[in-house]
């Protein structure tokens, strides 16, 4: 008996010695709880997944050291060391860091999911986190393929970055990284129409992408279509971290970690090898081009209310065709090479709660090559850029802030083109052009609001100056918010924005020193509505007059009065064009960490534009009647997530006067009356994530183009017979059915 007594006595004060682990996981961007979730204790057998509400617990832990691990795809790896003592229960609040975002062990406090960081852009659209990664395909890992699935945007063409925003070419596209315009930060071959593009900066540090596809804010300058605003992320302040990438086109590695105690530090390498694909799935050997491209920033507070950064992104690409030498003619690019820098320094200061100054130094080069089979320059070209740019915030009174700023860019830009004639053997030169000049700007912008934040109202102005053409010009803006009611809000934007011409084509013998600046006429006017807390409907207006618009009105074949006009080689360029582009957009979005998230959108727009010297009336190169746009992606378990992207668009018109007749075309009078094919296609990606104590292994697996969809790019004019203006038109075609994947090794705590 007294041996039964004390074996029941000890298991009792076994049991009261047994403690309890318990904790929520929650997702960095806005404090969602983080369902579905892989949750263990290292040496364990104790595993589970947290419920609905991101929760999870381990009753009856015996005491000793232990590690938590949580995981999910598609997010960072976190691991918590901690002791448990006999009977004592630890609490865990675990944040979880999208893959694309830097680790951090606190919540960014939102007003809600689709709430922006500013609200005087009435149609702005921001995607970060894991939807940059999985739009940006595993075979590109391009953060601008993620922007070709945006509401607004049309981008039909599989080789290149460039896209579309209602009408308006991607020349129009302001393209700003962390507060640099920037010029051409693509990897392609110059001077080569048409070939393919991929983004120099990876997908891995943008931490946000935001649209704005008009009536954009007075702080943007010298565009007048869109502004695409991305921001990258500085590197993880909590320890070093490693992910090692290897896909079907690139490899490549990413590491970062803490700079002391008030810094941090990351760099990435990227290397492709996408040419030797490219070479067996296209027509084009154009774009079998290879890059290798590298990212780095330091960040450092100098003090609590001063921060300094220091970033540099490096990339050089190269077409070699040696292998096709017998086939080439003289005006063919055999070699050709591209390379451009960005360094960046910036300062930001905040000396009180309510003002803020920031201020950066940038310097930007590119530079290309193309040489022919016999080694000869086909072309030439260097451009650089010294920028300066400061920005400063006043919250002057409870409801009001004052955003002032301005900078200067010193440009530079000079390059040849050559055209070789065989016999008689002649070197004529096309263009040679070289100068300098000076960009200013400066604006200011007031926001009010009232009513407990029902109503926002925004108003700025924007003065410019180009030293060239000594033109200056002022770009008013406005725009305001109205909560009709909780879950309705209503956005209304004006905006009157300026794009000079390139530094180049005030060079150029076809274009002059007294080119005009380009500008438009922004009017947008959007309804949103909240149907959950997590899901939105958004139907947007829009009309965009434009005027002013560089064109070179003389400079294709047509048919005049019945006969074939023949272009002269020095058409000139001008201020010729003007016209409008007018629609409206359907946007339903639904952004949860849990179950489903994405969008789809459709888009219905019309563009008009004349030709003040021709009095031609056409359609823009880049009208699309109608596109689609869908995205979604589904962690179906803790470590699978299925994502799709379906793209429709009802076809760009073919550039240039033509007409066809049966299976052959004809120079025509009037100007895109001939359409590319209707585009769609459909891509699918899976994540599976392998998790294991102190790292984590995620395999990609995509097929772009799952129905095999024959999907066509318009080539060139390759020639026409000026006897009855019969014309021969290249066509190539893109992405057939692809499959590919890609592996990722993740290092770090």
């Amino acid at each position: 008996m007294k041996v039964w007594l004390w074996l029941l006595f000890a298991v009792a004060a076994a049991g009261q010695q047994m403690g309890e682990i318990r904790g929520v996981v929650l997702d960095m961007q806005g404090g969602e709880p983080l369902a579905n979730v892989q949750v263990r204790l290292s040496g364990t057998e104790h595993r589970t997944v947290t419920g609905s509400q991101g929760r999870f617990a381990f009753p009856q832990v015996a005491p000793g050291r232990y590690t938590l691990h949580v995981a999910t795809v598609g997010y960072r790896l976190a691991t918590r060391d901690f002791t448990l003592e006999p009977g004592e229960t630890v609490e865990f609040e675990v944040v979880l860091s999208p893959d694309t975002l830097r680790q951090s062990d606190s919540v960014e406090v939102r007003a809600g999911p689709f709430e922006p960081v500013r609200s005087d852009s009435p149609s702005e659209l921001t995607i970060q986190g894991n939807e940059v990664k999985n739009l940006a395909s595993v075979l590109a890992d391009d953060p601008l393929r993620a922007v070709q699935s945006m509401p607004g945007v049309s981008s039909n063409d599989d080789f290149n970055s460039f896209f579309s925003v209602r009408g308006a070419s991607f020349r129009r596209v302001g393209l700003y990284l962390d507060g640099v315009l920037l010029h051409m930060p693509f990897h392609t071959v110059m001077e080569e129409n048409p070939t393919g593009s991929l983004t120099m900066f990876s997908g891995d540090v943008a931490e946000t992408v935001s649209l704005h596809a008009g009536a954009f804010p007075a702080r943007y300058s010298d565009r007048t279509g869109a502004i695409l605003d991305v921001r990258t992320r500085e590197g993880s302040r909590r320890g070093i971290f490693v992910r090692g990438t290897a896909s079907m086109s690139n490899a490549g590695i990413l590491a970062e970690g803490p700079l002391g105690k008030r810094g941090s530090w990351l760099a990435t390498v990227r290397k492709s090898y996408l040419q030797y694909l490219l070479r067996r799935v296209t027509e084009d050997n154009t774009l079998a081009f290879g890059f290798i491209d590298g990212q780095g920033k330091i960040s450092y507070d100098l003090t609590p209310k001063q921060n300094v950064t220091l970033s540099i992104v490096d990339g050089f690409s190269d077409l070699d065709r040696f292998q096709n030498w017998p086939d080439l003619g003289l005006n063919a690019i055999m070699l050709a090479n591209y390379h451009t820098t960005l360094a960046r320094v910036g300062w930001r200061y905040a000396p009180w709660g309510n003002f803020l100054l920031s201020s950066h130094g940038a310097f930007l080069r590119e530079k290309f090559d193309n040489q022919n089979r016999l080694l000869a320059d086909l072309a030439r070209g260097r451009y650089g850029e010294w920028v300066w740019g400061g920005e400063g915030s006043w919250r002057w009174a409870e409801n009001a802030t004052l955003e002032f700023g301005g900078g200067f860019r010193r440009l530079r830009d000079g390059g040849f083109w050559n055209q070789y004639q065989l016999q008689p053997f002649i070197i004529k030169q096309l263009y040679n052009y070289s100068g300098t000049g000076l960009r200013g700007g400066g604006y200011a912008q007031q926001s009010w609001h009232a009513f407990s934040g029902r109503l926002y109202l925004t108003a700025g102005l924007r003065w410019d100056h180009h030293d060239v053409n000594a033109v200056s010009t002022l770009s008013p803006q406005a725009a305001a918010a109205v909560y009709l009611h909780p879950k309705t809000q209503l956005r209304l934007g004006w905006s009157q924005p300026a794009q000079y011409p390139d530094l180049r084509f005030f060079l150029m013998r076809i274009g002059r020193r007294s080119l005009a600046p380009e500008r438009a006429n922004h009017l947008i006017a959007s309804l949103e509505q909240r149907l959950t807390e997590r899901m939105r409907l958004r139907v947007e207006f829009y009309n965009r007059d434009d005027r002013d618009l560089l064109f070179r009105s003389l400079a294709d074949p047509r048919i005049v009065d019945g006969e074939v006009f023949i272009p002269p080689e020095d058409a000139p360029m001008g201020n010729v064009v003007r016209g409008y582009a007018r629609g409206f957009e359907i946007f339903l979005q639904r952004r949860s960490a849990n179950r489903l998230s994405g969008w789809i959108s459709y888009g219905y727009g019309k563009t008009n534009y004349r030709d003040g010297v021709t009095g031609a009336r056409f359609p823009s190169d880049n009208d699309q009647t109608h596109t689609i746009n869908i995205f979604g992606s589904y962690r179906i378990r803790p470590t699978i997530n299925l994502s799709l992207r379906w793209l429709y668009g009802s076809g760009f018109p073919i550039p240039g006067y033509f007409r066809k007749e049966g299976d052959r075309y004809y120079l025509a009078e009037t100007r895109n009356t001939l359409r590319l094919p209707v585009y769609h296609r459909l891509d699918v990606r899976v994540n599976k994530a392998f998790v294991y104590p102190g790292w984590k292994m995620t395999l990609y697996a995509e097929v772009i183009n799952v129905y095999d969809r024959r999907n066509e790019r318009f080539d060139e004019l390759r020639w026409y017979r000026p006897r009855d203006g019969r014309a021969w038109l290249g066509f190539f075609r893109m992405f057939p059915i692809l499959p590919s994947a890609g592996v990722v090794l993740e290092f770090g705590r």
